[in-house]
């Protein structure tokens, strides 16, 4: 499943080789949300894997940054416990719209959402932490609907 989140980014960590044959790149993003007029902010950490580790770097601290990626889990045991472990692996970032000229990392984008600015797939107007599964975009709060008709 691929997801899409748009945040400030706020921290950029070096490449870690992990091993002869595996390495990783960590950075954080900063996303706001506006619950029934209040601002929540949130940092969510990301990873870049692979030949995708150098895409961050057409990014700065402070770019608002469109983060393309799939939620990865893991089961880890270790000496009869379990552990369970979950990553956000980016595999596109690039320049928010509207955020100044578009760093692209050139990696072709392929979106059966087709509901979005005029088919292109990305949103126009969404929210600040719209998540994207490929369904149109939330926009505006996360307010109730007129009529709650929860029971408590």
């Amino acid at each position: 499943m691929s997801l899409q989140i748009t945040g400030k980014l706020i921290e950029k960590y070096p490449v870690q080789q992990v091993s002869e044959k595996f390495k990783k790149r960590e950075f954080v993003i900063e996303i706001s949300e506006d619950v029934n007029g209040q601002t929540y902010t949130n940092p969510a950490k990301f990873q870049c894997v692979q030949n995708r580790c150098d895409a961050l770097d057409r990014h700065n601290i402070g770019d608002t940054v469109n983060v393309h990626f799939n939620i990865k889990g893991n089961k880890w045991e270790k000496d009869g416990k379990v552990n369970y472990i979950t990553n956000l692996d980016c595999w596109r970032i690039e320049a928010a719209q509207g955020a100044g000229t578009p760093k692209n990392d050139g990696i072709p984008v392929y979106s059966s959402d087709h509901t979005t600015n005029g088919g292109s797939g990305y949103p126009t107007g969404a929210a600040t932490a719209t998540v994207h599964a490929n369904k149109p975009p939330v926009t505006g709060s996360y307010a109730m609907p007129e009529e709650d008709t929860l029971p408590f």
